[in-house]
Order: C-alpha cells, then structure tokens, then sequence
C-alpha cells in the first residue's frame, strides 16, 4: 500500500473516531480493531495510521486551535462537516507537527475533500490548508 492509500485509511479512521468520541483507553482497542477489518498488515502502514492517530490526539488542541483560528469570522469547528474535520486534523497534523511537504499534504487532503465531501469541500480545505500555510510559514524543503 503507497502513502496515498495509507492516507485515505487514516483518514477513513480519524473520521470514525470523529464520530464516536472515544475515550483514550477505547482509541487503541478501535484503532486496533480499523486496522484488523481493513486487514491492514503491512508494517508501515501500521506504524503509519497508528502515528497519525496517536499524534493528532497528543496534539489536538494546537491543531483544532490551528483550524478554528483560519475558519470564517463567527464559524465554529463544531459547525464543519465531520469529513473535513478529518481531513484537515490529518494534514494540518502531517503539516505542522510531521513537517511533511505541504503541498503533497494539500494536494492529497483536497483529493480526499473531493472524493468523501460534499461539492464545497475542496475548496473549503484548500482555502483553510492555504491559510494555514502562511500563518504558519511553512517551508516546502521537508522529505515525505
């Protein structure tokens, strides 16, 4: 499995837990679980989503912060589509804290908001992604 498809099943992923809520003793028994019905063995894409889950819930508040500040004047993260929460917790997450280039991570997250959105998604994603990457100044030399 390429970094593309890993990416979708971590996002699949973050977007069940989007909507559940679990607990942090029940994110590793669900993550588990996502892994073994998807039958995903592979180490790396283990090691991959299992990275991606555990790091967004270590750095959720920065990120959700990150999000909320770069949303329309008056708009709530609450009030965003649960699919595009996923989706910009996993690039913003790959972005900042990774530190992976951000224009793969942009380009990947808007396929993803095209794919699993509504017909506003990619460019919601993309204009949030993009306002993210000023603030932020990220730098375009990271590897993925």
């Amino acid at each position: 499995m390429n970094r593309t498809a890993a990416r979708e099943m971590a996002f699949k992923l973050i977007y069940s837990l989007e909507v559940q809520k679990p607990n942090a003793e029940e994110l590793k028994e669900e993550t588990e679980l996502f892994l073994e019905n998807n039958e995903i063995s592979e180490k790396k894409v283990k090691e991959y989503v299992e990275d991606v889950i555990n790091g967004i819930k270590e750095h959720e508040e920065e990120i959700v912060t990150l999000i909320s500040s770069n949303l329309k004047e008056g708009w709530e993260i609450a009030r965003v589509s649960k699919i595009n929460v996923a989706i910009l917790k996993l690039t913003v997450y790959e972005m900042t804290i990774k530190k992976l280039p951000y224009k793969v991570v942009i380009n990947e997250g808007v396929e993803l908001a095209k794919n699993y959105g509504d017909e506003d998604s990619k460019s919601f994603v993309n204009g949030i992604l993009a306002s993210i990457v000023k603030e932020k100044k990220l730098d375009q030399t990271q590897e993925e």
